[in-house]
């Protein structure tokens, strides 16, 4: 039987992993983050998919740390 408990390397991990989410996911939405060229992301609609992506990346860490809280 495995036992969980709190380790501080383990939430320095998790942490960093959420910050570097909501970095990479509010980058997306600002537009300073955009798909390369050749996968449409110099069109309307690529810059567009990105900042959806974003929007997907940015709810679901959110989601997650809501998700981990309410586990503890």
């Amino acid at each position: 039987m495995v036992k969980s408990h709190f380790s501080f390397l383990n939430f320095i991990v998790w942490f960093t992993g959420v910050v570097v989410s909501l970095v990479v996911g509010n980058a997306m939405i600002q537009k300073a983050l955009l798909l390369p060229s050749w996968l449409g992301g110099t069109m309307t609609v690529g810059v567009v998919i990105a900042q959806v992506i974003g929007w997907i990346i940015v709810i679901t860490t959110l989601l997650g740390v809501v998700l981990a809280i309410f586990k503890k």
